[in-house]
């Protein structure tokens, strides 16, 4: 059984695709395990100081826009934000072992070199069962100062009908471990602060490229302001 246009739960995780094909949808069960797991771990290796939870909203679709400065910032949010969350996750990271952990907890494979349809299928399923991605709109680790967005976020967000949350993961990549210094310090502080809820789209419901481009700069302008706002509160 689909997902009924009145917006019931799918059978077994399962929503209504293209010419009504029953298409699986990432497990919101599994994503609920994976905030377990990053609870346990950040906060067992870290003192992670999270601000603004509040601001995301408790129901209904949501995106989360992280920066992406370390490999921690990912499972950071996972297990300091108030909801689950199922991640973007590009496709080299679900290798031997990984492969059926991430899966299993909820999380998107897609392959960064091409348009992946079934990880924008299974996005905007996410988002159609009310669930909450997480996304790094820049696309790869870098300077995580959201300084080159993808449309990517623009079109998830106009797409799937959900307003986006900026995250700032901050203090991930200030000092290195001693024990290993790919990681940052055992016990040391991270910061993630979450701002305000914001539409990407401007209310004429356009999809066309000129109007994800248009989203695209009013989503830069917020998460960026976003950043040095956080870096402000936090003394980053």
């Amino acid at each position: 059984m689909c997902r009924d246009p009145g917006g019931g739960e799918a059978e077994r995780g399962r929503r209504c695709g293209e010419a009504g094909r029953p298409v699986t949808v990432p497990s919101k069960k599994g994503a609920a395990v994976g905030r377990g797991i990053g609870i346990g771990l950040m906060y067992g290796l870290w003192r992670p100081r999270v601000l603004g939870a509040w601001r995301v909203p408790a129901a209904g679709p949501v995106i989360l826009a992280v920066n992406h400065a370390h490999n921690i910032d990912g499972p950071m949010l996972m297990g300091t934000a108030p909801r689950p969350v199922h991640f973007l996750i590009k496709k080299e990271a679900f290798v031997g072992p990984l492969d059926p952990f991430l899966t299993g907890i909820g999380q998107v494979k897609v392959d960064r070199t091409t348009v992946d349809r079934t990880a924008i299928t299974d996005a905007l399923g996410v988002l159609e069962n009310d669930g909450v991605l997480g996304i790094f709109p820049e696309g790869t680790r870098g300077e995580g100062d959201f300084a080159s967005l993808r449309a990517g976020l623009a079109y998830f967000a106009v797409r799937g009908g959900a307003p986006i949350v900026p995250v700032a993961v901050l203090g991930s990549t200030e000092r290195r471990g001693r024990l290993i210094k790919a990681l940052p310090p055992l016990r040391s502080r991270v910061d993630v602060v979450f701002g305000e809820a914001f539409e990407a789209g401007d209310s004429s419901g356009r999809r066309t490229r000129k109007a994800l481009d248009e989203a695209t700069v009013r989503i830069q302008e917020r998460l960026t302001a976003h950043l040095e706002n956080a870096k402000r509160l936090t003394g980053r």
